[in-house]
């Protein structure tokens, strides 16, 4: 049976794009408290299935796929610019394709207005109507006001006009700096990636026979499955390793492994690739936050897909790929490869020395680059110790060794030295988890 929250999820979803949701009416729709409705509308607000905008209220919008993740809905333009919405409301839940920003004179702005655009501009009376008239929604920089005009031809188009304090500049680069994330976001490759919702996962049931197993691997030429019981809620896992001895008329759930290692649908797939080689399983099932089973990944199902992903073409730029940017990779005498690179100021703490944070995301980095070289697979750091640290001041030239001192089949290890002008600074060895491929 259905949660109160889980049926609060459902109505919130089961509403039109565009409408309004109000805590105390969906209390009193359906007989929960405020506490409870309110609990519920944020957790739809996570999924994306609502956006609350103040002084206007929590709107139901169209949630995303995570291949059109980089569109904004004008309500979420209005969290990101902390503005103020003078009118058209009613259009808040609308996706916007692009923003213009209307820096030319009014004749030649006007060819380049089209429908679902946000138009980003100063207090320009004719360019906010023009727009509207158009199918484009308003941005007004500088915290000016709108005519009365435009604020009911926002409302008769359903087309919001939002007034904000900052510059143009200021909300052209917040807007940007918020597409950009949602850019890597995507490119962060999760377990509902994979599932196939036509494809409902083989499974066997409590009750079942040991016989129902043989049969399934005849079938299927599978050789695990998960096992629920009769409302879908996953129990446990059964492999041919588990029946090996059994009669044939022996129930499932006697024979089965209890209590097995799950994903959810937002887990990272380099997680669950992780848990897979640190546990040494081959078919991770996949539940959802009341632990009906939704799914199966097998190990090599994961791999392939975070192999299709690194062939990609790069969308947006980690923490990780900011930071290693300004170093190069060199050849030492030796032979060894290493790293050079300078302490830039945004790699610094307040005291004007480099981020210890920072110098760890070298030092893994430049650990996985190394062994990258040797297996062409993915990794996960596993462990890192720092075990020597001095300060390294601003501007100053960084050579990173990392050096392999151990490489198995799922193990790697790497002593990683950072030297500045010949004296040690740091000193780290960094075990990292292989996934083959």
């Amino acid at each position: 049976m259905a949660t109160k929250h889980e049926k609060i999820l459902e109505y919130i979803e089961n509403l039109e794009i565009g409408h309004k949701i109000s805590v105390r009416r969906i209390a009193r729709e359906l007989g929960v408290s405020e506490g409870t409705a309110y609990r519920a509308i944020k957790d739809g607000e996570n999924q994306g299935l609502v956006s609350t905008v103040e002084r206007v209220g929590t709107v139901r919008i169209e949630k995303k796929h995570r291949s059109k993740i980089e569109r904004l809905t004008f309500a979420e333009v209005v969290n990101i610019v902390d503005g103020q919405v003078l009118g058209g409301s009613a259009g808040l839940h609308k996706t916007l394709n692009r923003f213009l920003i209307g820096a030319m004179k009014l004749e030649a702005m006007i060819r380049y207005v089209e429908p679902g655009q946000l138009m980003i501009v100063g207090n320009r009376d004719n360019a906010h109507r023009i727009s509207l008239e158009r199918g484009a929604a308003v941005l007004i920089t500088g915290g000016f006001d709108a005519t009365e005009e435009v604020k009911q031809l926002a409302d008769q188009l359903e087309l919001p006009v939002i007034s904000c304090s900052y510059d143009t500049f200021t909300v052209a680069a917040m807007i940007n700096r918020a597409i950009y994330d949602r850019l890597i976001k995507k490119e962060i490759l999760l377990v509902e990636d994979m599932l196939n919702p036509e494809q409902p996962p083989v499974f066997l049931k409590l009750d079942d026979r040991v016989e129902s197993f043989h049969t399934s691997v005849r079938e299927t030429k599978h050789s695990r499955y998960p096992v629920v019981d009769d409302k879908g809620r996953l129990h446990g896992m059964v492999t041919a390793k588990d029946v090996v001895g059994h009669a044939f008329d022996e129930r499932i759930e006697r024979v089965m492994t209890k209590n097995p290692i799950t994903v959810t649908p937002k887990t990272s797939l380099a997680t669950a690739a992780h848990e897979m080689v640190w546990e040494g399983i081959e078919l991770l099932p996949v539940v959802n936050q009341q632990h009906l089973l939704l799914g199966v990944i097998s190990r090599q199902d994961v791999i392939k897909s975070l192999q299709y992903m690194q062939k990609q073409p790069q969308m947006g730029e980690t923490i990780n790929d900011l930071v290693f940017k300004g170093f190069d990779e060199v050849k030492e005498k030796n032979g060894e490869l290493s790293f050079q690179g300078m302490v830039a100021p945004q790699m610094t703490d307040p005291l004007g020395n480099l981020s210890t944070g920072v110098l760890t995301t070298l030092i893994t980095e430049a650990a996985h680059r190394r062994l990258r070289k040797q297996h062409r697979g993915d990794m996960v750091t596993d462990n890192l110790t720092l075990y020597t640290l001095k300060p390294v001041q601003l501007e100053r030239k960084l050579l990173i060794r990392p050096q392999v001192i151990e490489l198995g089949r799922r193990v790697g290890k790497v002593e990683v030295e950072v030297s500045e002008d010949g004296h040690v600074v740091a000193k780290a060895l960094v075990t990292a988890q292989l996934i083959e491929r």
